[in-house]
């Protein structure tokens, strides 16, 4: 499979320009690529300010997520705010080249930044079935937490997406190599660049590692798309001579 990964500096609560720099950078691929992946809250940054920038699930950065994975015949990821029955989530949608929507709803909210306190957390572990692959779908803050993102499902790939600030990069670096290794499966982690308004600096590192921890695109600090290609057989035959994923705990989360 092969993946675009942006990494892009974001408008504040600008969500009609952020849609329109994404806009642009989707168009400037130019070869075939299965998946785009964007960053966390890609339409506002890591705002609280819920109330005032949710869309709902017919609003407009979601038509548009639609409009281009049909248009380019591609899926297309990446989260952003919604409201729902008077509540708000930090949902990831995976839409796919149809225009069908697929969702995860953030489950460890970054109580360092309130987030808990304006937004309601995911119950669900979500996997997506795309083009014979097994995508688990991740948010940020959720890296820290490996017992959620432990491979049960024999997934083939864990996929995060962020606003990681600068200030924490190296815990960013050495988990997203640790959940590659210990679950045996491709990492991908998508994150933003620049300054935000509550004045934290990103400087991105996204980066794409494999089932032993090597990486396949190392970390990036400059705007930019960088594809990655990924292979599935190498990574089965990988786990079957070395089945360590057969000798792992089993356990249950209870909420």
């Amino acid at each position: 499979m092969k993946i675009a990964l942006i990494q892009s500096d974001l408008y504040w609560e600008d969500i009609a320009k952020n849609r329109s720099h994404f806009n642009e950078q989707i168009n400037s691929i130019q070869q075939k690529v299965d998946l785009i992946v964007l960053p966390e809250m890609f339409s506002t940054g890591f705002t609280m300010n819920a109330s005032e920038v949710a869309e709902t699930m017919q609003g407009e950065t979601i038509l548009w997520m639609q409009s281009v994975a049909k248009e380019k015949n591609v899926a297309i990821t990446g989260s952003l705010i919604v409201t729902e029955k008077a509540q708000y989530y930090n949902r990831m949608l995976f839409v796919f080249p149809s225009g069908e929507i697929q969702y995860y709803n953030k489950r460890h909210l970054f109580s360092l930044a309130g987030e808990d306190q304006f937004y309601t957390k995911g119950t669900q572990k979500t996997i997506i079935d795309y083009l014979g692959w097994k995508i688990c779908l991740q948010i940020c803050y959720d890296l820290r937490f490996p017992v959620f993102a432990r491979n049960t499902e024999n997934y083939d790939l864990l996929l995060y997406v962020a606003n990681w600030p600068k200030v924490r990069t190296n815990a960013w670096d050495a988990l997203l190599k640790a959940r590659a290794i210990e679950n045996m499966t491709y990492v991908l982690g998508v994150n933003r660049i620049g300054v935000d308004a509550n004045n934290y600096e990103y400087i991105g590192h996204s980066q794409a590692i494999d089932f032993l921890g090597h990486f396949l695109l190392e970390p990036q600090e400059q705007e930019g798309v960088f594809i990655v290609e990924l292979d599935k057989k190498t990574m089965l035959e990988t786990r079957q001579k070395l089945d360590f994923l057969s000798d792992k705990d089993e356990f249950e989360i209870l909420n």
